[in-house]
């Protein structure tokens, strides 16, 4: 890589500096997220308060003007400003790490991996070219499942020094349709929230791609190649796979499972609804008795408009906010559960999905609640 271009360091002395309210579950590499109360507090979640999830030392950049994505595998090699040249769009979507959730699974068997309580994910605008238009650049039209070369998937790689890669970079890759789709508002994206990436967040540019776990939106892009079949770095071939809760440490086997994309339906009680695919919630029930009554909670998203899952005027790829009040009548359980669009609804109780990597933790939240007199809880 050229002097001066984006690199990933070897050592943490050149890390960010990050909010003091983040919980951090992990120092080195960084892995940190929101207090519940800062998460739900608006419906675009602020940069300093996105979750940060890493698998090495942030990349440096020292100078703007000698970086360069290579596309296609060839020699074809866009600068910052090349890419900003081709029509911008903003994309509202959620990001989410996949182990969201991962301390509730723990408790039913343990699981390996960062520690996350109910707040690795978050919402926010992204601003940046779409990865159909990138591609044609090089060749590819839209809507194309399969290159004249026998190309398929679109990888994705970076520049950090991830241990999982034996100091490699983090890669991933996603379906060559699903990349030149431009419906399906892939982005490569320089802006968040209406500013500059920052550098925890993957600046300059990065992969954004909505209604999909996160590990495949990748930071600090270096290369976007057109491969035959998947991606197979670490991330894809041996992690962020669902496996059933017999398969553990002993007998796994990594290659009996395709890597996951789409992320289920799933709620928290502290007031966030999301469904992978670009699927709209139809419903969020809440219980306040264990789950023996229902009633329906208000949802939104944009303040002013109503929310209608599938309706132009919702943000198809981002979270769905929901509220309801209960009255606290001495000590209760408060169980929330959604239903997406394609009638997808959240199991019941973690040990029918437990999994040995505690990954897509989507069963019903549960919130126990010690009353005290005339105490309302507002969900």
């Amino acid at each position: 890589m050229a002097q001066g271009a984006l690199r990933g360091p070897s050592d943490y002395s050149g890390e960010p500096h990050r909010h003091p309210s983040l919980r951090i579950n992990a120092k080195e590499p960084f892995n940190a997220e929101p207090a519940r109360r800062d998460l739900v507090a608006s419906y675009i979640t602020p940069v300093d308060l996105f979750f940060k999830r890493n698998h090495g030392p942030i990349p440096i950049l020292d100078d703007i003007d000698s970086y360069c994505v290579t596309i296609g595998g060839g020699p074809r090699r866009l600068s910052l400003d090349d890419i900003r040249r081709l029509p911008k769009y903003n994309v509202t979507a959620t990001l989410q790490c996949a182990g969201n959730r991962r301390t509730e699974m723990s408790k039913s068997r343990k699981v390996r991996g960062v520690g996350w309580d109910v707040c690795a994910l978050g919402n926010a605008t992204w601003g940046g070219a779409k990865l159909s238009d990138v591609l044609q650049l090089v060749g590819v039209p839209y809507h194309t499942e399969i290159t004249p070369s026998g190309g398929k998937h679109v990888e994705f790689v970076s520049v950090d020094q991830c241990p999982e890669e034996k100091g490699g970079p983090y890669k991933a890759s996603i379906p060559l349709g699903q990349a030149t789709n431009p419906a399906a508002d892939v982005l490569l994206a320089y802006e968040m929230n209406g500013e500059v990436l920052k550098r925890d967040h993957g600046y300059p540019l990065r992969a954004i791609v909505p209604g999909v776990i996160g590990a495949r939106s990748v930071k600090w892009l270096d290369r976007i190649d057109i491969i035959e079949e998947e991606s197979q770095g670490f991330f894809m071939q041996k992690d962020y796979k669902m496996f059933p809760p017999s398969v553990d440490w002993d007998n796994i086997m990594w290659s009996t499972r395709k890597p996951q994309m789409d992320y289920p339906v799933q709620v928290t009680v502290v007031g966030y609804a999301l469904s992978g695919g670009g699927r709209g919630i139809e419903r969020v029930d809440i219980s306040p008795d264990g789950g023996k009554s229902w009633f329906e909670a208000h949802r939104y998203q944009k303040q002013g408009v109503p929310y209608v899952a599938g309706n132009i005027t919702s943000d198809k790829w981002a979270w769905v906010l929901f509220k309801a009040i209960v009255d606290v009548k001495g000590d209760i359980e408060i169980v929330a559960k959604a239903v997406d669009s394609s009638a997808n609804v959240q199991p019941e109780s973690v040990e029918s999905i437990w999994n040995l990597r505690g990954i897509l933790n989507t069963c019903w939240h549960r919130v126990r609640i010690l009353a005290t007199p005339k105490l309302r809880s507002f969900m």
